[in-house]
């Protein structure tokens, strides 16, 4: 049988370059000469199986990574080179499959570069967006993975029911005991993985890094307890509920691999507030403390924004909560991530308008904000904001911050602790979806002139609003 001969030089070098092994070093631990390795290296001789098996026993080396084509950054660069702007560039893949090998980093900032290029263009389309209508969806034409995520996970309801069964069945597998150390205790004797908490100086960057040659999870000290333990979980849940995940995957419209990956990490923390709020205890202590987020941080040991974020999940058919929608912005009004139990209600609520709470509850930090606010066709809502504090900042760095609402139907405020916190006799704020949309007159929070009015420029009057409109 004729053996089969695998060109890899690039990404042994990095494995090696990664270890801070010397290719003395590494061509003593093969079993071959340096000169040898140093070929290999540069692409000149093949890595033969029996090599690939020397690597996987000393290093811990994943096969498939070595004998895999250059997938990722492959499909990438076909994705750039596709655009009509480069489309007669290359006669073939030949020079790409070289760049993603050979320039790994160099082929993925001309990515980036090209995702800056889009995003660019899809902004400049924005105007024809708010003229379509409100509600509607972005304009055809092509977007950025993210951009495509988004949309989907926002269109949707965030009740995934495969990974919400998978995970219930895995969490009734655990001991009884404090939920970080039992997942702690899970990745030790079911994988291996042992999980250690870095300091700030040794991962200044990263919330956390698996190193799969020494098998061990490192988590920043930067995080909260409550976040150290999602990440723990994301861990246990892409390990555990991997079929799950990959079913729930399946079930989404998504149009590139890169989407796809987007997706599967968002899936695994879904999944892992799952195990960190099961259902059915999570859903019942909503109910008994009428969905006071506060307690439920303290009954289950989660931030405000987690169990916020889990209170838009709990729509089981059989057993469903109140249902909420959600939105994270930051101070300069950058909408960060948006969803709810039955997608993000853009048509009706937009989440647009600087006179919401969330705006509010930057100038009163970590205080909880409950008030009416309705829309200019007469739908009101109950919203709930909040701002969230993001990884321990050492002395010197700003600290990110950024601000929550949670939003329903004012109909089912009185089955809430903040509904009935609410003045009978308040009447509900006036807000619309975004100012672009919006014909409410005299509004002085207005800030940009709605698009569907002319500008009512009249030199003997002067309205409340910078935009007055006809």
């Amino acid at each position: 049988m004729v053996e089969r001969k695998i060109f890899a030089g690039p990404k042994v070098r990095r494995i090696r370059n990664g270890l801070a092994v010397t290719q003395t070093a590494m061509a003593e631990a093969l079993g071959i000469s340096p000169s040898y390795l140093n070929l290999i290296e540069r692409n000149q001789r093949p890595l033969t199986v029996q090599l690939l098996l020397k690597l996987a026993s000393v290093y811990k080396v994943d096969l498939e990574e070595l004998q895999s084509e250059p997938g990722n950054n492959l499909a990438q660069l076909r994705e750039v080179f596709a655009d009509p702007l480069l489309s007669g560039e290359l006669p073939g893949d030949q020079e790409l499959i070289e760049v993603a090998e050979a320039a790994p980093n160099a082929a993925s900032g001309v990515v980036k570069l090209y995702r800056a290029y889009r995003e660019q263009a899809m902004r400049l389309s924005d105007f024809a967006v708010l003229m379509a209508g409100e509600g509607q969806a972005p304009a055809a034409g092509a977007r950025l993975p993210a951009d495509e995520v988004r949309d989907v996970l926002e269109r949707r309801s965030a009740y995934f029911g495969a990974l919400e069964e998978a995970a219930e069945a895995f969490f009734v597998t655990l001991p009884a005991g404090e939920r970080t150390q039992v997942l702690k205790d899970w990745l030790q004797k079911e994988r291996g993985i042992s999980v250690r908490i870095l300091p700030v100086h040794v991962m200044p960057d990263l919330r956390r890094r698996f190193d799969r040659h020494s098998m061990r999870l490192f988590i920043s000290e930067r995080l909260a307890a409550s976040d150290q333990l999602q990440e723990i979980a994301v861990e246990v849940s892409t390990l555990a509920l991997g079929d799950a995940i990959a079913r729930e995957l399946e079930t989404l419209s998504l149009s590139t691999q890169e989407a796809r990956r987007i997706v599967r990490f968002e899936l695994a923390r879904y999944a892992a507030l799952a195990l960190m709020m099961p259902y059915d205890a999570f859903l019942s202590a909503a109910k008994a403390s009428r969905y006071d987020i506060d307690i439920l941080c303290a009954r289950f040991g989660c931030s405000f924004g987690q169990a916020a974020t889990r209170l838009t999940m709990l729509q089981r058919p059989a057993n469903a909560g109140v249902a909420f929608f959600v939105m994270e912005a930051d101070a300069a009004g950058h909408r960060l991530r948006r969803g709810g139990a039955a997608g993000f209600p853009h048509a009706r609520f937009g989440g647009g308008c600087p006179k919401l709470n969330i705006h509010a509850a930057f100038l009163q930090p970590g205080q909880v904000l409950a008030e009416a606010a309705e829309m200019p066709d007469g739908s009101a809502y109950l919203t709930i904001a909040r701002t969230l504090e993001g990884p321990h900042a050492p002395f010197g760095e700003r600290v990110r911050r950024t601000a929550l609402l949670l939003g329903c139907d004012i109909a089912l405020k009185d089955s809430t602790a903040y509904g009935q916190a609410l003045s009978a006799n308040l009447h509900p704020v006036a807000i619309g979806p975004a100012c672009r949309l919006c014909e409410r007159k005299g509004c002085l929070a207005r800030a940009e002139p709605p698009v569907t009015r002319p500008l009512g420029l009249d030199e003997m009057v002067a309205g409340l609003s910078a935009f007055d409109f006809q």
